[in-house]
């Protein structure tokens, strides 16, 4: 019988043969089925996880994260991700070598200054299969992968031998011991600088960092480490009290508090404390000075304790409208030495809730209007200062006017009392600071700098729950002075940690100080 296209006539006749064919094909179909209904419930997982990452990041105020819980939120919903395409790869080979080829072509490169290990995969024989004889090699394929080695705590040991001459009696020379900074104690100075950018830098408590060394072996208690870490904040007071210094002398700064609890052993609790920052950063205009910032702990919040941080300060103070900022200042006027600039995101967010819950025009419309100010505060970002106040000038000047007088009219008709009421007050009785943007491009619409460098204090206080004490305080303030400054000039604080702590026990005179603030450092050049 020929074939007519139809593929039942390539059916064999033989019964066995067409019933292990069936039993062949409802197998496959059966597979088929399985891995269908497997990918479906991926796809479905998976756009699951995809709701969940855009409700945490985009979702409203109530359903999103602040930003440390949201990276951990995040971290977690990607591992998940992760886990079902390796899952999916496992199960389809052509999906595997399609994940591998895109893996490889967006990988990027890795750092060329990290140290490499190369290992090399021959066959075991390289003889020609077919006639033996000896082969040539014609190239070779190369892969390169990120590797770890765990930390390794090693001993440094120090012998200093010991010459005498035979000839003169009691002539012995040996080489003088290097200085340490815990003369007697065991610690180099780059571990002394790991604990204290493990604490600061990293959030890592003292207690956890005494467990991550024990399991290598290495039984260090949590108040040894403490003591450690007291001696290197003892070490660098020196170049934390210069650094405050050159901060003080810019024309402006950011300033701000933030709570602190602190351990209270009198009473057996804790009580309130206050770290106080003040912040340069000229890059939003261009500046020629590096960015840098100064922690100060204080016990209250007080308009003494802003007086021991900023008392001497004489130019512009980017803040928010705390009482003790106004008392600085004195009166408003033109040649006062405190110029005080208030802080748009401070009102901006006053309107916020009310307008997000639907209830209020009011705030909806308010933060319409100061959405069109920060449009022109991004077009103008990075410009020089009389660029951006020529454009200020032009298009944010009227924009303000009218706010102004809009807030006027609209607080006419708000019950006095009402919540709406006193958000409208606020920017009203700051109007003086809230404009002083308009006068000088060198000012930012806000405050938000300064509060970006007290997020790394907060997510430690987070895991640290409180400081142990007034000192304790001071300490992790005048640390992570110069741990955040690193960050904002992009240096690595490790490095600069053990460097530092190695020239200051070296005896680094005073004269040169400021050439170990972190914008100026180079490290020590390696034999």
């Amino acid at each position: 019988m020929q074939a007519d296209g139809n593929p039942i006539h390539t059916l064999p006749e033989d019964p066995a043969i067409l019933q292990a064919l069936l039993l062949s094909a409802w197998s496959e179909r059966d597979r088929i089925v399985v891995e269908r209904n497997e990918l479906a419930e991926q796809n479905e997982r998976l756009h699951y996880l995809l709701l969940k990452l855009t409700r945490l990041k985009f979702g409203t105020k109530s359903e999103r994260l602040p930003d440390d819980q949201l990276q951990l939120a995040l971290g977690d919903v990607e591992t998940a991700i992760a886990q079902l395409e390796a899952q999916g790869e496992k199960r389809d080979p052509e999906h595997k070598r399609e994940a591998v080829a895109k893996r490889r072509a967006g990988r990027g490169a890795l750092p060329a200054d990290l140290p490499r290990v190369e290992i090399t995969l021959a066959p075991k024989d390289t003889n020609c299969p077919c006639c033996r004889a000896a082969m040539t090699e014609i190239g070779h394929d190369e892969s390169q992968r990120l590797d770890v080695i765990p930390v390794q705590y090693r001993v440094i040991v120090t012998r200093r031998p010991k010459f005498a001459c035979r000839a003169c009696d009691g002539v012995v020379v040996q080489a003088p011991a290097p200085a340490r900074l815990i003369e007697g104690g065991i610690p180099t100075e780059a571990l002394v600088a790991n604990v204290m950018v493990s604490r600061f830098a990293d959030h890592l408590p003292l207690y956890r960092q005494a467990q991550i060394m024990a399991r290598q072996g290495v039984l260090i208690d949590r108040a040894t480490l403490a003591f450690w870490v007291g001696y290197g904040a003892a070490e660098m007071a020196p170049v934390v009290r210069r650094l405050k210094e050159i901060v003080l002398s810019s024309a402006r700064i950011f300033a701000d508090e933030t709570t602190m609890k602190v351990l209270d052993p009198g009473r057996g609790h804790t009580k309130q404390g206050y770290f106080w920052v003040a912040a340069r950063d000229d890059r939003a205009y261009g500046g020629a000075d590096p960015p840098a910032v100064i922690y100060q702990y204080a016990t209250g919040r007080a308009k003494r304790h802003a007086d021991a941080l900023l008392g001497g300060y004489r130019g512009i103070v980017q803040c928010d409208g705390y009482n003790a900022y106004k008392q600085l200042a004195g009166p408003a006027r033109d040649d006062a030495p405190v110029t005080l600039a208030f802080c748009w995101s401070h009102v901006r967010r006053g309107f916020y809730d009310p307008a997000k819950s639907g209830t209020s025009p009011v705030a909806t419309e308010a933060l319409v209007r100061i959405a069109a100010l920060y449009r022109i505060e991004t077009e103008i970002r990075g410009k020089d200062p009389a660029e951006r106040l020529a454009k200020r000038q032009e298009l944010s000047r009227p924009l303000l006017k009218d706010l102004r007088l809009w807030f006027e009219a609209q607080l006419k008709t708000l019950p006095a009392r009402s919540p709406m009421a006193e958000v409208i007050r606020y920017p009203l009785n700051h109007w003086h600071g809230l404009e002083q943007f308009l006068a000088d491009g060198s000012i930012e619409i806000d405050n938000n700098t300064v509060e970006r460098c007290m997020r790394p204090i907060k997510l430690s206080k987070k895991n640290s729950l409180f400081a142990g004490s007034d000192e304790g305080a001071e300490n992790w303030a005048a640390t992570a002075s110069l741990i955040e400054t690193c960050k904002l000039n992009g240096v690595n604080p490790q490095t600069y940690f053990t460097d530092l702590l190695t020239r200051l026990v070296n005896g680094w005179p005073q004269a040169r100080i400021d050439e170990l603030m972190p914008w100026c450092w180079k490290p020590t050049a390696t034999p």
